[in-house]
């Protein structure tokens, strides 16, 4: 459906990794194989790209291995999410200890090094913090905020989750995004933790803080109600790409309106395809 309506790229984010079967018996394998015979764009898999043990202990898949798998059934990218955020902590500690911190012991790195940058996104879950004043986080990387915070907080920095934004970690957007592109990151897919379901638009702030981070294309995602935001983020940010989710499944705007408005405001966007 999403290709005939003109998807330049989909994105399967699989939230909850399957992780009572057996590896090989994984359905998204079969949701790839099958979409893969079908759907003529970049198809980008993620959720449980790490080290996995099955279930009855007989096997171990390394991630670059589980990455191989979804590759060879019709992906073209694996998206890294909460193992990101700890390989992020290992490359920071590893620095403050004075060792190398790209020792090719990750996940990004060992999928970069077999398959390419390109071929490995990550995907970010961050939520805003808010403080009264930017020395209140003085390990973080604080910004000055326009939108206030439930006390009046003009400043927040953004903090990293794991396991599906349930976990907070003690590492923030930039660190993260940093460390991800050093270590052989291609992409960053940015999710706003509160922004997601909103239809409030994207976060720009965080958007456009990532995007000045890092030298490597940023995705913007979670937030977008109407044609207008994906404009409004892409203008206000240089933002290299936009995903959404919601408001395509629930059909409230179709892919070709987006495209249409994008090309009114000047945003080079390739044309949506006519259905098939």
């Amino acid at each position: 459906r999403y290709f005939a309506e003109g998807a330049d790229e989909i994105a399967f984010l699989n939230i909850t990794s399957f992780r009572d079967l057996p590896f090989r018996d994984t359905p998204m394998l079969e949701v790839l194989r099958q979409a893969s015979r079908r759907v003529f764009v970049p198809l980008t898999i993620g959720g449980g790209v790490r080290d996995i043990v099955d279930p009855d202990g007989a096997h171990a898949w390394p991630a670059v291995q589980v990455a191989g798998e979804y590759f060879r059934s019709g992906a073209d990218k694996v998206s890294i999410g909460s193992d990101a955020v700890y390989a992020a902590e290992r490359y920071w500690q590893r620095r403050a200890d004075g060792a190398e911190p790209c020792d090719g012991s990750t996940a990004i790195e060992q999928i970069a090094a077999r398959y390419g940058r390109q071929a490995v996104v990550v995907s970010v879950d961050p939520r805003r913090v808010y403080v009264r004043a930017p020395d209140a986080a003085p390990t973080h990387h604080v910004i000055a905020t326009t939108i206030p915070g439930p006390g009046g907080e003009r400043f927040c920095w953004y903090q990293c989750t794991v396991r599906g934004g349930r976990e907070p970690r003690d590492v923030d957007v930039r660190q993260l995004a940093t460390a991800c592109e050093a270590l052989g990151a291609g992409e960053i897919l940015l999710n706003c933790m509160d922004r997601d379901g909103t239809n409030a638009g994207y976060d720009a702030e965080l958007i456009a803080d990532v995007k000045a981070a890092v030298s490597i294309p940023v995705i913007a995602s979670s937030g977008a109600g109407c044609v207008e935001h994906f404009s409004e983020v892409v203008e206000r940010t240089g933002v290299d790409a936009v995903l959404a989710a919601g408001i395509f499944h629930r059909r409230e705007v179709p892919i070709a309106d987006v495209k249409r408005h994008m090309a009114e405001r000047g945003i080079p966007t390739r044309e949506a395809a006519p259905c098939l």
